[in-house]
C-alpha cells in the first residue's frame, strides 16, 4: 500500500487501534512507519484509556512513526489526558465531546472551538 499524493491535506484513518492487522505478517503501525506520515493518535476519555493509549504511543515512537499529539474523544476526564500527555510524552491536541446530533455542522463547529487546527499539519 502507498498512500496518494493529492494536492491538498491527506487524512488517513486506521481501524481499530495502531496493533489492529491490516494482514498476518502487517500492523497498521507498521504501515505509518513505512510511510513516515505524521499520525494524530485519537484516544477515548474513558476506563482503559491510559493503558491503551500509552501502549499505542509505545509503539508508535518505537517503529519511529512521528507522532503530531493525541487528540480526545468523549466525556472530560482531565486527569486521564493529562497523564497520558505526560507519561506519553505528546502534545494534548484537544477533546471532542460526544455530539447529538452529530452531523457534519455540529463536527465542524465542535472541531473549530475545540482544536487549531495548525496543530494537524507537520
Amino acid at each position: 500500500l502507498a498512500l496518494p499524493a493529492p494536492p491538498g491535506a491527506l487524512v488517513v484513518e486506521g481501524a481499530g487501534g495502531v496493533l489492529v492487522p491490516v494482514t498476518r505478517q502487517l500492523l497498521f503501525a507498521d504501515l505509518f512507519a513505512r510511510w513516515q506520515a505524521p499520525v494524530v493518535l485519537v484516544a477515548g476519555t474513558g476506563l482503559g484509556t491510559i493503558n491503551h493509549s500509552l501502549l499505542s504511543i509505545e509503539a508508535l515512537h518505537t517503529r519511529g512513526v512521528p507522532l503530531l499529539g493525541i487528540a480526545f474523544s468523549g466525556e472530560a476526564n482531565e486527569d486521564n489526558e493529562a497523564t497520558i500527555a505526560t507519561i506519553g510524552g505528546v502534545r494534548r491536541l484537544g477533546r471532542l465531546p460526544r455530539l447529538d446530533p452529530l452531523d457534519a455542522a455540529t463536527l465542524a463547529a465542535a472541531f473549530a472551538t475545540r482544536f487549531d487546527p495548525g496543530d494537524f499539519t507537520a
